[in-house]
């Protein structure tokens, strides 16, 4: 969404658009529009990856509507994982506050994996629509902040996409090259109501 004012505060009340959501009326606009609290205790974990997500964007601070900008903030018990996953509009810039994670993504076309272990205050970014994860590699938890370029950076992630779908057993296995039966398990573990919101 192109700014042509100052600021476009989401109205909440009315549909998301391809351009965002359109403005709350300006004077119903508050300081606490700009304001947002949501990072500042993890969220809750999701199993089976051991992770928590609190997450800043458009819906949950409307205040970012139209800016290019929104933030989630990562909580990751030892071995927790972010799985693999991809932004389909967003590139994504990770911050390390706590512990050490190894951070990657897989290039699109040559599929060349590019990874690093990223410790306390340093940084890693994920170019838009690429395939990317993140490992707590430590002995304690890790906190990673995230950084997004748009307010609403959408997600899909791989796990969810092909055991939690609609589609039948039969034909991930053909796709995957995976067996029939441990499909099905993967099915079981990340059907329908596993799915995270």
């Amino acid at each position: 969404m192109a700014l042509t004012q100052d600021f476009c505060v989401a109205n909440l009340q009315l549909p998301d658009t391809p351009a965002g959501y359109p403005c709350k009326p300006k004077p119903l606009v508050t300081a606490a529009d700009f304001h947002s609290d949501a990072l500042a205790r993890p969220g809750p974990v999701i199993p089976p990856f051991n992770v928590s997500l609190a997450s800043a964007g458009v819906r949950q601070f409307p205040g970012v509507n139209g800016l290019g900008v929104s933030c989630t903030r990562v909580d990751m018990l030892p071995g927790g994982v972010v799985p693999l996953h991809a932004h389909p509009k967003a590139s994504e810039i990770i911050i390390v506050v706590e512990g050490a994670v190894l951070a990657g993504f897989v290039s699109a076309g040559t599929n060349v994996a590019f990874t690093r272990t990223v410790r306390k205050g340093e940084l890693f970014v994920f170019p838009q629509g690429l395939l990317h994860f993140q490992i707590n590699t430590g002995e304690t938890s890790a906190v990673v902040l995230k950084a997004y370029s748009s307010p609403n950076p959408g997600l899909q992630i791989a796990d969810y996409a092909l055991f939690g779908s609609s589609l039948p057993a039969d034909v991930v296995t053909k796709v995957t090259f995976i067996s029939e039966a441990e499909v099905r398990t993967l099915k079981k573990l990340f059907g329908p109501s596993a799915v995270p919101s």
